[in-house]
């Protein structure tokens, strides 16, 4: 046992003035913000120290998608698309990815916990009524915790698997196995068309399997702008993966442990494979959790006011803090989240009023309301921050969308020969500011920066006109922005 993990009994230890239920980045955040102000905190965590980012999400996910995104580039490039001989080495790969996951197992995040001064408890976590956790720990006897100040939910969420028949008997695979399987199959169906579909789309095929993408709607990447969905489909497509809109799976068959699973889609159609991947959304991690206890719905995704403090509770002593509250399902928004749910806790149990514009904005997550940013990792990159034209309609506002090629930027054609991609900025043409900002093509995902800081910062289109970009890089598609809007 590690010196930060606390013994199953003692009463002496049973009262802490944060509770944090989850040890994944959000929770690590909120109990290290509240420790560093010097409350005592508690983390409970019943699965990985390090959470689902570190072992089946962001980080096995894009150590799988990164060495598919560099041989891609190289193959854009002449000169370096003349050395490249062959596709990836999966086995190769897939160590990396292990060695990326620490082969999931979580010394590292604890010596991390450990370093910090937080203490550990490990087992499943129910709240029993205010303010009162119960924890089954791994040796099975039960510890009832109290919180002085502050319980935090960071359990996070979990692939939800449509209630399709025969769907238990194929054993399909969900984001957890999509990252951690250790052999490529031969045949993958994946349904689903949002970020994890079109993500281990993109991966597995890479990587030696038959990939075919199953998508109940018209697009892919339905939040996005729609010519994300479509230059994403035609990327996916080129590279060799059967994509099919407008198509659901209605049933499933696997007759033996070892054998194929046969898909049947709608219209009467068939399909088989190895394996089979629903990418078909998410659930928040409160069944079987006591929100019944607190007079909360069990099961259900979290409301929260903008300090992430539970509506509708009693004393206001719940947090619930990243994806649980279904706000942005995002690790980076989740972390933000926790730096503002962190100081709330620090500022009420020291009895300060928190201010609604305190100088830096600590006690209020705003960010999450307008200017969430995302990157897809797949081939071409996706990424996106701020509102959609048709969002912003929806809210009221009077936009105008500004597109312009990619590829006509000197950085970009340097970048790959013959880059194909494409840049929208969504203009607040009554304020004259950023509403959101889409980006298409290879390497995109580290302009999103500058389009985040932009809508985020609410910079009046006449400043950012003076931001002049360096020649040549792809950053001067701000540049040709700002020339198409003024006309």
């Amino acid at each position: 046992m590690s010196r930060s993990e606390v013994p199953s009994g003692g009463p002496e230890a049973d009262e802490y003035d944060v509770i944090v239920i989850g040890a994944g980045p959000v929770g690590e955040n909120v109990a290290d913000r509240a420790h560093a102000s010097g409350l005592s905190a508690l983390v409970v965590e019943n699965e990985l120290v390090g959470g689902e980012c570190s072992y089946w999400a962001c980080m096995p996910s894009k150590a799988l998608l990164r060495p598919v995104a560099a041989l891609s580039d190289a193959r854009r490039v002449a000169g370096a698309a003349q050395a490249v001989d062959g596709g990836l080495d999966a086995v190769a790969v897939l160590e990396r990815r292990d060695g990326f996951t620490s082969n999931w197992q979580d010394k590292g995040q604890v010596a991390w916990l450990e370093s910090t001064g937080l203490e550990l408890l490990r087992g499943r976590a129910r709240l029993d009524g205010p303010r009162r956790i119960a924890v089954e720990t791994h040796d099975g006897t039960v510890r009832t915790l109290t919180a002085r100040h502050a319980v935090a939910v960071c359990t996070g969420s979990r692939a939800a698997l449509p209630g399709i028949p025969g769907i238990e008997e194929a054993r399909p695979w969900t984001s957890r196995e999509a990252t951690s399987a250790k052999e490529v199959p031969g045949r993958l169906a994946v349904v689903g068309g949002g970020v994890v579909g079109v993500e281990m789309a993109t991966a597995w095929q890479a990587l030696g399997s038959e990939v075919t993408l199953l998508v109940r709607g018209d697009r892919l990447l339905p939040r996005m702008e729609p010519f994300a969905g479509e230059l994403i489909a035609e990327g996916l497509t080129a590279a060799g993966v059967t994509v099919r809109t407008g198509v659901s799976v209605e049933e499933l068959s696997r007759p033996g442990p070892d054998g194929p699973v046969t898909l049947s889609l709608s219209g009467g159609g068939r399909l088989e494979c190895d394996e089979v991947l629903f990418a078909t959304g998410r659930a928040p991690r409160t069944d079987d959790f006591g929100l019944e206890t607190v007079g909360c719905e069990p099961g259900s995704w979290l409301s929260v006011d903008d300090t992430l403090r539970v509506t509708g509770v009693h004393g206001g002593w719940l947090y619930a803090v990243g994806d649980v509250n279904g706000r942005a399902l995002l690790t980076h928004q989740g972390k933000y989240q926790a730096r503002v749910a962190g100081a709330a806790i620090v500022a009420r149990a020291a009895g300060v009023p928190l201010l609604e514009t305190d100088r830096w904005g600590a006690h209020s997550a705003t960010a999450d309301h307008d200017a969430v940013p995302q990157v897809v990792f797949c081939d071409p990159e996706a990424t996106s921050v701020g509102l959609t034209v048709d969002e912003a309609e929806r809210r009221g506002l009077r936009v105008r969308a500004v597109d312009v090629e990619l590829g006509e930027v000197a950085g970009a054609s340097l970048y790959a020969d013959g880059y194909r991609g494409r840049a929208r900025m969504v203009v607040d043409l009554d304020r004259e500011v950023v509403a959101g900002v889409t980006f298409v093509g290879p390497g995109v995902g580290e302009l999103l920066h500058s389009a985040t800081v932009a809508v985020a910062g609410e910079v009046p289109l006449e400043r950012l006109w003076h931001a002049v970009p360096s020649y040549p890089t792809m950053s001067e598609v701000w540049l040709r922005l700002l020339e198409e809007y003024r006309g």
